[in-house]
């Protein structure tokens, strides 16, 4: 028999230590671009569409979908960062579209309302996404959770209810389109579950961005020719008086693809039960980020209402993980 010296030992042991630490730092990294990427692009959102002088939500998603189809063709037929899958009728495409234009109506509500709510109430009212999922899975699935899962999403609007009270900046038209893609992002997490619920239809969210991203761009362009007609001219216009203007959309238009990448890294390399709490953890980051660039005033009440409803999405998740 041949013998380990001591040497070869060490090294094995030190190889073996090292591989964890590697997959720590991997997995820190992924969670640090993932936080930068979605808070990035909340951020530019904000500075673009209030701050900038580009009030054109719609044409901006449509710059935001152009770019996800594109980087993820690039990246699963020549990275092959996962395998392409391919949709296999057509009833299956009419399943995505329709989950497509879901989609982009609740991206675009949430960009319409940066225009006049600061980014720390567009978080408050964000965060009950769980409260219209559960109602959407209830209406449509009649899909029944546990009577304390329920009782948990009560802080959950009660919070929002107080915010709103206490918002300096509260406008009401800007709720609306709020809570309105707050309800189609939690309607399209529902409807994608029944659509693509057969095991010969289901797609990855990286190949779904693939499909999906096309077809928003396409459903997009005539709205925007409509409902914005003059944003190429005042696109120009800007870019002429700041010279980041391009820079800045394509910077903006990368980072919505990039959260959408990392939001599936995140999630293969962890679990989806860690991204929900990375994305509790994320909302209260970006408040406090944009409370600190922006400078929009907050209240107590505001912050407490607030408080209440990440309190209350926290107890939510928990009782549906114990409950299950």
């Amino acid at each position: 028999m041949n013998k380990k010296n001591p040497d070869q030992k060490s090294e094995m042991s030190s190889s073996s230590s090292s591989s964890p630490k590697k997959q720590t730092l991997f997995i820190s990294s992924l969670i640090i671009l993932w936080y930068t990427s979605n808070i990035g692009v909340l951020l530019l959102n904000k500075f673009l569409l209030s701050n900038y002088g580009f009030k054109f939500p719609i044409f901006l998603t449509m710059c935001h979908m152009s770019a996800c189809a594109i980087l993820s063709y690039v990246s699963i037929v020549f990275l092959k960062l996962v395998p392409l899958q391919y949709l296999k009728s057509r009833s299956q495409f009419m399943k995505v579209a329709t989950l497509s234009v879901v989609f982009c109506a609740s991206v675009v509500g949430g960009n319409v309302s940066l225009r006049y709510l600061p980014v720390s109430f567009n978080q408050a009212v964000g965060a009950t996404t769980p409260f219209f999922t559960a109602l959407f899975a209830y209406l449509m699935t009649f899909k029944r959770e546990a009577w304390v899962t329920y009782v948990a999403l009560v802080p959950v609007v009660t919070g929002v209810v107080i915010a709103s009270g206490g918002e300096p900046g509260f406008h009401w038209f800007g709720f609306i389109m709020c809570i309105s893609a707050t309800a189609a992002r939690a309607f399209k997490s529902v409807l994608q579950g029944i659509l693509l619920s057969s095991d010969g239809e289901k797609l990855n969210s990286m190949n779904l961005m693939l499909y999906m991203s096309p077809i928003a761009v396409i459903a997009l362009l005539p709205v925007t020719i409509v409902m914005e007609p003059d944003v190429m001219s005042v696109t120009l216009s800007l870019a002429k008086q700041h010279k980041y203007m391009w820079i800045l959309l394509l910077v903006n238009s990368v980072m919505a693809y990039s959260a959408n990448l990392l939001n599936f890294l995140v999630t293969k390399h962890t679990s989806a039960l860690t991204l929900q709490v990375l994305g509790n953890a994320k909302g209260a980051v970006a408040v406090v980020i944009s409370i600190l660039l922006f400078r929009n005033p907050v209240t107590v009440m505001g912050i407490g209402g607030y408080s209440i409803t990440v309190l209350g999405v926290v107890a939510y998740g928990e009782t549906k993980r114990r409950f299950r």
